[in-house]
């Protein structure tokens, strides 16, 4: 297991000379007492799948399998070779390599006998533990391990490898994969584990993450988190804001306003802005009439009413309102008879780039070229990239690069925040 600093605690001794006030009998003060130990990282549970038919479950070193419910060792699976668990309407079974099957089991548990191996499921490799379960689809495997694990498994998925100039913003990220994951720690209760390894929460890979630079960020920012008032944020994240990030009541529907979580401009002094290297900093979409057809027929049904006769000849397009941030907040489709409005929050997954894919953002204007009193061409011209709310990565990135420090770009994206320790 990668060694973790321990931050341990500094004790203070006072010393005093010789003096008239200790003849006397005044003494040296008391020693300062020690400063509390910080407590340790909790640990996490990420569902690594879920209505799974079957998961294998191997590993570059033996590892140990038991029976969760009872501490029931059920035998080892050695170095180099696999096991598969597969689900079965009473429970799961285990399938050795040999081809020989298990009694029935409520669940099974791994964990690698060599410290410093790893568990490999479903050919990942991952530290701590995996625990796979019968579901009422099929397999969910959990991963439990450190917190601080986790966050080594996310940073360099959703930040990237950086330049040397850059890392402040690998650091920023450490602290908001973090914030994010204590914020949301049981949120998934009900399927029996925190957070997903994917878009549901926040990418997480595993072992096959991990970095140097990845370590050093986690490392030096070992249990710091954002915190408003003494609690944690709810560490919203995204790719790219374009020139401004978004209020959270703006970008998701219901959403309660958050001090924390207006927007906040990202322009430089002088020209230009910090998410400007981004490749998505500026975009262009374009859609025919048929191709816009095909994409509204199978979106706008789950948003607004379309009619028993299908989707009406499109005629127009138009963007109403806006945000502060200018974002849309609304945007209108006439049709032959009545038109259709999509609110802001709903944008992005009804105007889609294509059949399996949202609009980067909602930060565009929008040309319709109408012929004939129908519409021929639909044009969006687009900045960023994400929902747009709380912290923007590639900002993040530009300010490092301008020489800022993590915990100013932090609260700068956070307005009213503090980056704290809290273990």
């Amino acid at each position: 297991m990668t060694s973790r600093s321990s931050g341990s605690t500094r004790h203070w001794a006072w010393r005093c000379a010789a003096s008239l006030a200790f003849l006397a009998g005044t003494g040296c003060p008391p020693a300062r007492p020690p400063e509390p130990a910080p407590t340790a990282a909790p640990e996490l549970r990420v569902g690594l799948t879920v209505g799974a038919a079957s998961f294998t479950l191997g590993g570059d070193a033996e590892l140990l399998v038991t029976s969760l419910q009872r501490g029931e060792l059920l035998g080892s699976i050695p170095a180099g070779t696999q096991w598969n668990v597969v689900s079965d309407s009473a429970g799961l079974v285990l399938v050795r390599s040999d081809g020989t099957r298990s009694p029935v089991r409520r669940s099974v548990s791994a964990v690698a006998v060599t410290e410093g191996r790893y568990v490999n499921a479903n050919g990942r490799r991952y530290r701590g533990r995996v625990t796979v379960f019968r579901d009422t689809q099929g397999l969910t495997a959990v991963n439990q391990l450190d917190l601080e694990e986790y966050v080594a498994g996310v940073v360099g998925r959703e930040i990237g490898a950086r330049a040397p100039n850059e890392r402040q913003a690998v650091l920023v990220q450490a602290v908001i994969s973090r914030t994010y994951a204590l914020a949301n720690r049981g949120r998934w209760e009900s399927l029996g584990f925190d957070a997903f390894a994917d878009v549901r929460d926040q990418v997480y890979l595993g072992v096959g993450a991990e970095s140097p630079q990845v370590w050093d960020a986690v490392h030096a920012t070992r249990g710091e988190t954002v915190r408003y008032h003494g609690s944690v944020i709810e560490a919203f994240f995204h790719s790219t804001c374009g020139s401004s990030t978004a209020a959270v009541e703006d970008a998701f529907r219901f959403a309660q306003p958050r001090p924390y979580l207006r927007a906040v401009s990202d322009a430089k002094r002088g020209d230009g802005y910090y998410c400007d290297q981004s490749p998505r900093f500026r975009w262009r979409e374009e859609w025919d009439a048929a191709s816009l057809r095909a994409i509204l027929t199978r979106t706008l049904p789950a948003v607004v009413p379309v009619g028993g006769d299908g989707l009406q000849r499109i005629v127009g397009a138009e963007v109403t309102r806006t945000t502060k941030s200018g974002r849309v907040a609304e945007l209108r489709f006439a049709f032959e008879r009545g038109d259709a409005r999509i609110a802001g929050s709903d944008v992005r997954r009804v105007l889609r780039s294509t059949a399996d894919r949202e609009l980067l953002s909602t930060a565009f204007q929008l040309h319709a070229t109408v012929e004939n009193g129908r519409l021929t061409r639909l044009v969006a011209s687009g900045a960023g990239s994400g929902h747009g709310v709380g912290l923007c990565q590639w900002g993040a990135i530009g300010r490092a690069r301008a020489g800022q420090q993590y915990r100013d770009i932090l609260t700068t994206y956070y307005p009213g925040t503090k980056v704290e320790r809290v273990f």
